[in-house]
């Protein structure tokens, strides 16, 4: 098998396993905010606050991202979450990602956008439904726009 079969057999599926993956850590941030689950290391943030919100967000986009569900605009939303999580929390303590804390942002909001771009890859609802030729999805009509 050349490099090129085996980049298009194992590309999806590896796409798959980074969203599978990153949504599950993500996850965690969500249900430690709004489930206390695993034990934060704080107190847990007050309902309907700025970090509640957040982690209402991270708890829902992360199940949606897991399975796969309206991958692109969950994913948009997310980036979009951190970049904000990102200039809001951790920019304002250091220029320096490394001192201020603000790696993980980081790294997620550009994993999200990735997804954003590229769907879901083998895995998914998403991809399910577009192959058993279900009404498509949400963020199949944007991309078809």
């Amino acid at each position: 098998m050349n490099n090129d079969s085996f980049a298009a057999a194992w590309g999806p599926r590896m796409l798959a396993v980074l969203r599978i993956v990153t949504a599950l850590i993500f996850l965690e941030h969500g249900t430690q905010k709004i489930l206390g689950f695993p034990p934060p290391t704080g107190p847990t943030p007050p309902v309907f606050s700025l970090f509640w919100v957040g982690g209402f967000i991270e708890m829902i986009g992360g199940l949606l991202l897991l399975v796969g569900f309206l991958t692109r605009p969950v994913a948009f939303v997310l980036a979009g979450e951190m970049a904000v999580a990102y200039w809001m929390v951790h920019a304002p303590q250091s220029f320096f990602p490394a001192l201020n804390g603000g790696d993980a942002a980081i790294l997620y909001c550009f994993v999200f956008l990735y997804l954003a771009v590229v769907g879901p890859g083998a895995w998914s609802i998403d991809t399910s439904r577009r192959r058993s030729g279900a009404a498509p999805a949400a963020n199949d009509r944007l991309r078809s726009t």
